[in-house]
C-alpha cells in the first residue's frame, strides 16, 4: 500500500509540473519573441548607422582620389542665430567640398557643383544660420556633418565625401 501511495503522489507531482511548464511556456515565450524582435531591430538600426557613417567618411579614401571644389570666390558672410545676448553675430566662412574622383558619377557631380554653386551657397546659408555662434565655435564638426548630409541628399550621391571650412571667422 505504501508503494502505491508513493506512485500516486509522484504521478500527481509530475502532472502539476507539466501543467506549470505549459503555463510558463504559453505566457513567457511570446514575450521573449517580442523582445528578441525588438533587439534585432535595434541592432540592425545601429549597424545601418555605423555603416552609413563609414561609407561617407573619407578616412578610407586615399588623397589621390580626392578632388576639391571651392564654393564661392571669397568668404561668405552668414548671419547666425541669435543666442540671447542681444548682439547680432556673423560668421565669415569659406567652404570647400571634397569629391571622390573614383566614384561612378564623379564627372556629373563635379559639373553640377560647378554649375550650381549659388544653390549650394544657399544651402550653406540655411544650415549655418540655424546655429548660434557658440554652437558653431563649439562643434564645427557637427555643422560640417549636417552640411555633408544635406548636400549628399541634394545631389543624391555619396560622391561628396567631406565639407571643409577652409577659413572661419566669427564676429
Amino acid at each position: 500500500m505504501k508503494k502505491n501511495l508513493l506512485t500516486v503522489v509522484t504521478l500527481v507531482l509530475v502532472l502539476v509540473n507539466l501543467v506549470l511548464t505549459l503555463l510558463i511556456t504559453m505566457t513567457i515565450v511570446p514575450e521573449v519573441k517580442q523582445a528578441n524582435a525588438l533587439i534585432t531591430k535595434i541592432c540592425s538600426a545601429i549597424d545601418l548607422d555605423l555603416e552609413s557613417g563609414s561609407a561617407t567618411s573619407n578616412a578610407n579614401i586615399p588623397v589621390e582620389q580626392i578632388e576639391l571644389v571651392e564654393i564661392g570666390e571669397e568668404n561668405m558672410t552668414i548671419n547666425l542665430k541669435p543666442d540671447g545676448d542681444g548682439k547680432t553675430h556673423v560668421a565669415l566662412i569659406k567652404v570647400t567640398l571634397s569629391l571622390n574622383n573614383t566614384a561612378e558619377d564623379f564627372d556629373d557631380v563635379k559639373a553640377q557643383t560647378e554649375a550650381k554653386k549659388k544653390l549650394i551657397e544657399g544651402k550653406i546659408f540655411d544650415i549655418v544660420s540655424s546655429y548660434t555662434m557658440d554652437e558653431l565655435q563649439g562643434n564645427q564638426a557637427a555643422v560640417r556633418e549636417d552640411l555633408l548630409e544635406n548636400l549628399q541628399q541634394m545631389f543624391g550621391t555619396d560622391t561628396i565625401i567631406d565639407v571643409t571650412f577652409s577659413s572661419v571667422q566669427y564676429q
